[in-house]
Parts: C-alpha cells; structure tokens; sequence
C-alpha cells in the first residue's frame, strides 16, 4: 500500500529527528539557547512521528492487508501494531504537549486545568487503559507495564496540577524535565518494540527491548532530581569563630 510505505518513510525521518535531538536538552545547560534550539527539534519531531504513529496504527487496525508477516497471530499483531503502537503515539504527544506547557504557564499553573490540556491527558489514559486490557486479552503482560507506566504519568501530572497550593518555581524545571524524558522514553520504546523487531522479528517478545528505554529514562530522571534537589538546597554558612 502506497500511503502506508509513504508514512513510514515520514514517520521513520521525523522519529530520527527527535531520536537524535533528544539528548541534546540533556547534555547542555538547562535554559541556554542550545537547550531551547535542541529541545525545540526534539519536539517537534516527536509530534510529527507521534501523529504519524497513530494514523499508521488506525491504518493496520482497519487496513485491508497484512504488513507485519513475521507476526501470524492477527489477535497479536493488532496489539502490538495497532492498539499499542496507536497509545504509545498519543502518549508521546501527551509528553510533549505537557512539557512545554509547565514551561508555558509556570506562572498560572491553573491554565493546566483547562478543557484543551486536560483532554490531552484523558485521551492518553483512555488509550492506556485499552491499551493494558488488550494486553491482558492476548496474553501479553509488557503491553500492560507500558500501559501502566503511561498512566501513572499521567496520575503524577494531575496531582502537580491540582495541588491547592502553589509549589516553588524550581517544581516546574522538574516537571517540565520529568515530561520530556519521558517524551523520550515512549518514543524509544515505540521504536524497539515496534519498528525494530520489522529487522529483527525474534526478539520480540525480549523483555529488555521494552524495559530499556523505561529502565535508562526514570534512573535519567532520578538522577537529575537529586542533583536538581542539591543543587537548589541552601548553601550552610561559613561557620563563626568562637570569641575568645
């Protein structure tokens, strides 16, 4: 199918894109105009692979053929190729919508409240959901981790937007951080799991192919938590001499 093969040639340029332009926001000073110009391409890479991911998926869950012959379980393949790879599309555009409205409206956190963010992180709970009870149904348990790990996001997003009191500023750095590197982590694991096995079909049911991008992405985010969290705590003074 032409309009298939077409998307995928696009879908694959905008994912290397924002593959590649992902670690730059991470290795260079936060806030500096490297920073802002990486994180820039990042995003709009992941948007476009993101939407491209979800046409692709409708297309393989209504298509009229086969695209994924190394996979022979039809139950299977609308799974991994459909459901799944149509959550993790509409979960890294969630990641990205978020994390650059913290940034956004880091001095009305309340703006986050609004119908058009909040439909955002319905629509990928809702694709979540799904996505986890499907997994369930065909017997695949890694289909229910992404799942879960994809609302839990979500549930953390909410909690920091409807909090009664307003948190310190630094808070949104975090968030702001926190979302991009998971951005990050569903658009690796949408690429190993889904792109990936089309070369290499026997590893896809390798546990370490889904987890990893998971594993490496929350310890990035651990990492840069404590040293954000360091970094902010006051300075202890220098101690006074004792009068004699």
């Amino acid at each position: 199918m032409a309009l298939f093969e077409a998307l995928v040639v696009v879908h694959v340029i905008t994912g290397a894109v924002g593959l590649t332009a992902f670690w730059g926001p991470i290795v260079t000073r936060k806030g500096a105009a490297n920073h802002r110009k990486w994180g820039r391409a990042a995003c709009y890479g992941f948007l476009g692979a993101g939407t491209l991911a979800i046409v692709m998926a409708l297309l393989s869950l209504y298509g009229p053929d086969y695209r994924h012959p190394e996979v022979t379980d039809r139950a299977l393949y609308e799974g991994l190729f459909g459901w799944m790879m149509l959550y993790l599309g509409v979960l890294t555009i969630g990641f990205v919508d978020y994390g650059l409205a913290v940034v956004r409206h880091s001095r009305n956190r309340r703006a986050l409240r609004s119908f058009r963010y909040q439909a955002v992180i319905a629509a990928v709970v809702i694709s979540g959901a799904w996505c986890g009870f499907y997994g369930l149904q065909v017997g695949h348990p890694l289909m229910v981790l992404v799942a879960f790990i994809g609302i839990a996001a979500m549930v953390i997003q909410q909690v920091f937007i409807w909090r009664p009191s307003d948190p310190p500023r630094s808070t949104y750095v975090g968030e702001h951080f926190r979302a991009l590197i998971g951005m990050g982590i569903s658009a690796y694991t949408a690429f190993l799991s889904v792109g990936l096995i089309r070369y290499v079909p026997e590893h896809v049911f390798n546990p370490a192919v889904w987890a990893g991008p998971s594993v490496i992405g929350v310890s990035l985010i651990l990492y840069f938590t404590v040293k954000g969290k360091r970094a902010a705590a006051p300075k202890p003074s220098a101690a006074r001499p004792h009068p004699q």
